[in-house]
């Protein structure tokens, strides 16, 4: 537990000026702190080994279907084309 003389102590090796009251809130949040960091501690020497977050979950690299096959389906709904191409709007400047 961190006493108000370790506040002290450390806002003097800060070179920092502390109220009071300062020192008290400090003293309550760092002991808040270093709880967290005891829990957080607890929590990774129980926390599963990496091998066994590294698998696959996606699917083969594989193509699904036919090269091709949707693109005139795709090119028919869009606003407008250019062959093979859908046409869109120029955004960027070449200056």
């Amino acid at each position: 537990m961190i006493t108000r003389k370790d506040i002290e102590k450390l806002a003097d090796l800060a070179r920092i000026h502390l109220d009071d009251s300062e020192k008290d809130t400090l003293a309550s949040e760092i002991d808040a702190i270093l709880g967290y960091v005891v829990q957080l501690q607890k929590a990774s020497q129980n926390a599963p080994e990496k091998s066994d977050f590294l698998r696959n979950v996606f699917r083969d690299d594989m193509s699904p279907h036919e090269t091709g096959i949707f693109t005139e389906q795709l090119l028919v709904a869009s606003p407008d084309r250019a062959g093979q191409y859908f046409k869109v709007k120029k955004i960027l400047n070449q200056d």
